[in-house]
């Protein structure tokens, strides 16, 4: 039996493939397991900020595309790369535990506090982007893009210090270069930081019973909050918003927020419940945070100028 893994081409992307492929064969000796690396439109574009690109799915369609030809019979992404709602015939059949949610800063030495005014911090992130302004106004932060080595290689090249996902950096062997971890408290995280999503085609019987053992509960659960208010909120790369969910026995506490570009107004809430209604507690909250201003935030980002923003 050849079982086929679909990916990006990135070090990290194939890392989280292997992952996944060591853990099939874990439970299988013997499985034949091979990678199909493709490249997406995201992996293309790299001389635009991913908020200008626009569109879904920027790093996911073409190896989505892969499983439902039957190129592949699973597909492995960073989740927090999926859009709110997935292609027609595919689900996100486990979610194995998750790595540090975190995000870190990478620099010559200094902490976020201890960086010079002026200094000039690298993020591929809106979110990280406005956090970081809300901290320190003062800073200069710019947009950088590319693989974890490409942003990395900013530090050596003129920028102060780059801030990434701290689970990406420890996958690579790469955590001995973070100068400094974010607090959630610091810097919230991203929906679904740091988790993986491994896809397949919803009629694969046996693919899904090959995987099903390879999901984690408590992840699934915090990524259940964590997509559901995304999906409410319509966000994604082209939104500061950011969120993070612990699960404590049956109960999951979601945190979140939805910031203004320039991290000058930031709407934060929190809400708990059982882990059975994951999802739900992730919509109420992110009408919570609608109605106490995060509407008019979003509305903001979304009309641009001379534009009519949706309601919501």
């Amino acid at each position: 039996m050849t079982v086929r893994i679909a990916t990006r081409r990135s070090a990290l992307a194939k890392w989280q493939a292997n992952h996944v492929a060591a853990l099939l064969r874990a439970r299988e000796p013997g499985l034949d397991v091979q990678l199909l690396e493709l490249m997406t439109r995201g992996d293309k574009i790299l001389d635009v900020p991913l908020a200008e690109v626009g569109g879904k799915g920027l790093f996911v369609k073409e190896i989505e595309d892969a499983l439902l030809r039957g190129d592949a019979q699973v597909a492995v992404h960073s989740m927090k790369d999926l859009p709110a709602l997935l292609a027609p015939g595919l689900v996100v059949a486990a979610t194995p535990t998750r790595e540090d949610p975190r995000d870190a800063l990478v620099s010559r030495g200094q902490r976020l506090p201890e960086l010079p005014r002026g200094a000039r911090v690298g993020t591929a992130s809106l979110r990280r982007a406005a956090q970081l302004r809300a901290a320190r106004p003062d800073l200069r932060v710019e947009t950088i893009r590319g693989n974890v080595q490409t942003r990395l290689r900013k530090v050596e090249e003129g920028f102060d210090a780059v801030v990434l996902a701290y689970a990406g950096l420890k996958r690579l062997g790469l955590a001995d270069k973070v100068v400094q971890v974010f607090s959630v408290e610091e810097m919230l995280p991203a929906v679904a930081q740091g988790a993986l999503a491994i896809e397949a085609r919803e009629k694969d019987a046996e693919t899904l019973a090959r995987l099903a053992p390879l999901d984690d509960a408590a992840t699934r659960h915090q990524v259940e909050a964590e997509r559901g208010l995304m999906r409410r909120l319509e966000g994604g790369c082209q939104v500061p918003l950011a969120a993070h969910a612990t699960v404590q026995g049956g109960t999951v506490t979601l945190r979140a927020l939805v910031s203004s570009l320039d991290g000058g107004r930031v709407v934060r809430g929190e809400r708990q419940g059982p882990v059975a209604r994951a999802a739900e507690i992730g919509v109420e909250l992110a009408e919570e945070l609608l109605g106490r201003g995060a509407d008019a935030i979003l509305a903001e980002i979304e009309r641009g100028p001379g534009l009519t923003a949706p309601k919501r």
